[in-house]
């Protein structure tokens, strides 16, 4: 099977909103800049700064919203055609940065998968939420002591003698280096840091003490300040955040500019370091400028301002690499895992929506709605895998599943389908011999469900009419944690801006409200990421229109570094050496591809992608009419 991974061109956007198809590939021109001739070789390798804008969507990016980033991008390369991996999750982004591979390979299909087993630090879950260090050691421990089953770029390049860092948000730092769960290699500065349980045991990564010791100098806390306001996200009556993430992510660039970058410089070793930014993402998802409506949605002024403190962010770690005298050794890349979009909860035949549920809006969709309605149709109780397996009844007791997953069938400990609730996209697993009657039952429902935009489906479950193969998304690989028999990617449409990118919204099975944010979907503005670089590796001013992915990002860090991953999977992103001094844009085409049998009512999954060589990118999949940029 060929690789595969990456998105639409934004090199015609403008075509792409005027006529809400994709742009015509753009062929290398003379308006792309010359070859310039390849650097002096240097003794050692140069250092990689990897900036990670959580959530930032490539099409908000100017010099008025984030001036630091668009004058990054204008002084080095402009990626113009940018992709994030589907589903389009933060850890699910986090694994194919850290490893070059796509998910079908790392095992980290969203932020919510299921394990198989039950998961003790996430209160015995089946349904652990990854972005946790705790869980993430737990799941490592289950599965031979890394979860990816894959070499990541910090461990690869800590055993080449290259010093290695990674600050800022829970469970994605962590998981570029995944299986150093004792902090022997990397320096991890994370929302955990030096926090403890109501036991005392330390929840994150150990610091060596001379690190924690100079944080505490530095910023003077030895504990990263909660997300305080920001983390606040209402409810259905109340509004959520109207501040962005300041205070949390001021105390992470301390710990990068004032501690972790003078330490390296000192050692006077190359090294390569991660800061993920929860902002804008973790304010766009909680921000309260637009409860229940579509306007202004994630494009409000807290949206905003989290976008600018993101932006600050950067500022400042170049500004600290300037004044060490580290700008001519230094390479900075730039790439958010994901877009973003305004939350739907709108539905006019999912059967949940009837219910009158606590805390949900009249006729709305509640979180697990995806889990109640196959429930409902299957004719099966359902489980609640974050409440003790607790069964919902959402007719009787007016409940839903406390975070959206669903244990559905008779016996909670063997059930017949899980549903991984994650946001605009969730995972269906069939974990027993029946998976194949059960999958002729819950397709064709979905496919009628308005909600739904997009179906992909185990190839070992037969054909399905109206659906896709997961291999046709990378989706199938070596994994060794679970695979999805049915990934479903929801419903997406604009709310009536000039650039539909921009005012995307998406149905999301989330506890969150309708107009406040997420991602996930099949949609271009959730597949749309925005990506950048600087430095000595990279030409100036050059933009590329080739097709790039978030698991190219990761193997041109090894190619920079010089080093080589030793790889189990074949499902491997490739680098960019286009953007190289002396590389030139490799050729790249677009492809469609269609469920080979509809659905009831004509109904298809279609599928847009870009090639390079034997590697595809995604750019939008779905039912037609259902998906922003399809």
């Amino acid at each position: 099977m060929p690789n595969v991974l990456r998105l639409v061109s934004f090199v015609a956007f403008a075509a792409l909103i005027a006529s809400s198809s994709l742009a015509a590939p753009q062929a290398p021109a003379a308006a792309q800049s010359a070859p310039k001739p390849a650097p002096p070789a240097h003794a050692a390798p140069h250092n990689v700064i990897l900036f990670v804008p959580d959530g930032l969507r490539d099409a908000i990016v100017d010099p008025t919203t984030a001036p630091a980033m668009d004058a990054l991008r204008k002084a080095g390369v402009t990626f113009a055609n940018p992709h994030s991996i589907f589903p389009t999750f933060t850890t699910a982004n986090a694994s194919s940065m850290a490893t070059g591979h796509l998910l079908g390979d790392t095992g980290d299909f969203s932020n919510t998968i299921f394990t198989g087993y039950k998961v003790t630090v996430a209160g015995y879950s089946f349904t652990p939420f990854l972005e946790n260090d705790p869980v993430i050691a737990d799941v490592d421990e289950h599965f031979g002591g890394n979860y990816l089953d894959e070499m990541t770029i910090l461990q690869a390049a800590h055993d080449r003698g290259i010093q290695t860092a990674a600050i800022g948000k829970l469970g994605p730092v962590a998981i570029f280096d995944a299986a150093d769960t004792k902090g022997e290699r990397t320096i991890v500065v994370d929302d955990s840091t030096n926090r403890v349980d109501a036991g005392g045991k330390p929840v994150g990564r150990p610091l060596p003490a001379d690190i924690a010791q100079a944080l505490q100098a530095a910023s003077g806390a030895a504990q990263a300040p909660t997300r305080g306001a920001n983390g606040s996200s209402g409810d259905a009556m109340t509004p959520g955040t109207t501040v962005a993430n300041v205070e949390q992510q001021n105390y992470f660039v301390t710990a990068a500019t004032k501690v972790v970058l003078p330490r390296f410089k000192a050692a006077g070793k190359p090294f390569v370091m991660v800061f993920w930014s929860r902002d804008p993402d973790g304010t766009q998802h909680n921000q309260g400028d637009s409860l229940g409506t579509f306007t202004p949605g994630i494009n409000g002024p807290t949206s905003l301002a989290a976008i600018k403190n993101a932006d600050d962010d950067l500022r400042a770690l170049r500004t600290a690499v300037h004044d060490l005298g580290l700008d001519a050794t230094t390479d900075i890349i730039v790439s958010s895992d994901h877009g973003f979009s305004t939350i739907s909860k709108e539905s006019s035949t999912s059967p949940s929506a009837k219910f009158a549920l606590t805390g949900v809006p009249a006729g709305s969709l509640a979180p697990g709605f995806l889990a109640l309605d196959l429930a409902a149709t299957l004719g099966m109780p359902v489980s609640d895998p974050d409440n003790g397996d607790a069964v919902v009844h959402p007719d009787l007791e007016k409940k839903y599943p406390s975070r959206g997953n669903g244990l559905i069938g008779f016996d909670s400990t063997k059930p017949d389908v899980v549903v991984a609730a994650n946001g605009g996209s969730d995972l269906i697993y069939l974990p027993n011999d029946k998976a194949r009657e059960l999958a002729a039952k819950i397709v064709p429902f979905l496919l009628a469900q308005d909600y739904v935009s997009g179906l992909f489906a185990d190839g070992r479950l037969g054909t399905l009419p109206g659906t896709l193969p997961l291999a046709s998304i990378a989706l199938s690989g070596t994994a060794i944690t679970p695979h999805p028999a049915i990934a479903v990617s929801f419903r997406s449409f604009a709310s009536g801006c000039a650039v539909p990118v921009r005012c995307t919204v998406e149905v999301a099975d989330t506890n969150l409200q309708q107009g406040q944010g997420m991602h996930g979907s099949f949609s271009r503005a959730d597949t749309a990421n925005f990506t950048a670089a600087v430095g000595p590796d990279f030409k100036r001013g050059f933009v590329d229109p080739a097709p790039v992915s978030n698991a190219d990002v990761g193997i041109t860090i090894a190619k920079i570094l010089g080093l080589t991953l030793a790889a189990k999977g074949t499902l491997i992103g490739r680098a960019f050496t286009e953007a190289m001094p002396g590389g030139t844009v490799p050729a790249f085409t677009r492809g469609t591809e269609r469920s080979q049998t509809p659905g009831a009512g004509g109904v298809i999954t279609v599928l847009r992608y870009q090639r390079v060589g034997t590697e595809r990118y995604f750019d939008a999949a779905g039912i037609p009419g259902r998906t922003v940029g399809l």
